[in-house]
């Protein structure tokens, strides 16, 4: 394949228009992911949950694999692994060091399990494929509404504990102290954390989960340092990554997880030179490294 050939596949936008009108539901069911992601992304950085989201994701492919194996509905079945996998690591993972070590055993039993389901399933190759890479294409009307109503829930859920949630997120030791039932926001969290991933994976796919719920939240901390900012602009990045991804990949023959996911890498990029820029000239409240501070 030659490189006009290529640059058509990927980026196609002939009857445009028409394909545009036909994937509306597509188009709110990745705003509806993009906010979700932003809002629960603030609290993985926050409780460094980056390499649990990949964990969980795991397990969550391989709820899916085994429900598309068994003719079940793939959402049900990814919900109940990465819901698994999150209570699981809330229970077992208390100290940093455990958690770790917990999730390095069950990120590959949980891929072995679904590739396993995968090899069995004799159904179309386009389905294993959407598992891994996302397809979120012919969302029809019941599936918007189950997913919109989902994520509602979620957010709602979060809301209600976001203060305390916060707070034991920043000093979990002070928090206990006073009363904060740490151990059980960590749970509930990671419940939340669960669905969010299940519900992410049918933009991005159980690999590349972490474009939305890491990447934009990592960006939005690289330029400010205002927790309701940070939350803000965690949620702009994640719709716009999963809206626009949505419209790139609209007429093309590529799944929507590399536009998604280029596009999210393209913010977090532009997001830490800004952040470089800005800790340069001292807009931060930083002192740059190569200049002397000055004397108050």
């Amino acid at each position: 394949m030659d490189l006009e050939s290529m640059l058509q596949t990927i980026f196609n936008f002939e009857n445009y228009g028409e394909l545009l009108v036909l994937v509306q539901n597509s188009i709110w069911a990745g705003a509806v992911l993009g906010l979700l992601g932003g809002l629960v992304g603030t609290f993985v950085m926050k409780r460094d949950l980056a390499f649990a989201v990949h964990g969980i994701s795991e397990l969550s492919f391989a709820g899916a694999a085994f429900a598309l194996l068994i003719g079940a509905d793939i959402i049900f079945g990814s919900l109940i692994g990465s819901v698994a996998a999150a209570v699981l690591l809330g229970f077992m993972g208390v100290r940093a060091r455990d958690k770790n070590s917990i999730i390095g055993v069950i990120m590959p039993f949980g891929l072995g399990l679904g590739i396993l389901f995968l090899a069995l399933y004799e159904g179309r190759a386009a389905n294993k494929f959407g598992l891994l890479t996302g397809q979120i294409v012919s969302v029809d009307t019941v599936q918007l509404q189950v997913l919109a109503g989902t994520a509602v829930v979620v957010m709602i859920a979060l809301v209600a504990i976001w203060r305390p949630l916060s707070f034991a997120s920043v000093d979990p030791e002070m928090a206990e102290a006073r009363g904060v039932p740490v151990r059980s926001l960590a749970i509930g969290f990671m419940v939340l954390l669960g669905v969010s991933v299940a519900l992410s994976i049918q933009i991005v796919g159980a690999l590349l989960v972490l474009a939305l719920l890491i990447t934009p939240a990592a960006a939005a901390l690289r330029v400010t340092t205002s927790p309701r900012l940070v939350v803000l602009l965690s949620v702009v990045f994640a719709m716009t990554a999963t809206v626009g991804g949505i419209l790139l990949a609209l007429g093309s023959r590529i799944p929507i997880s590399p536009y998604v996911t280029t596009l999210s890498f393209l913010i977090y990029v532009v997001c830490r030179v800004t952040g470089r820029v800005r800790a340069n000239k001292g807009l931060n409240g930083r002192v740059s490294r190569d200049q002397p501070a000055r004397a108050l």
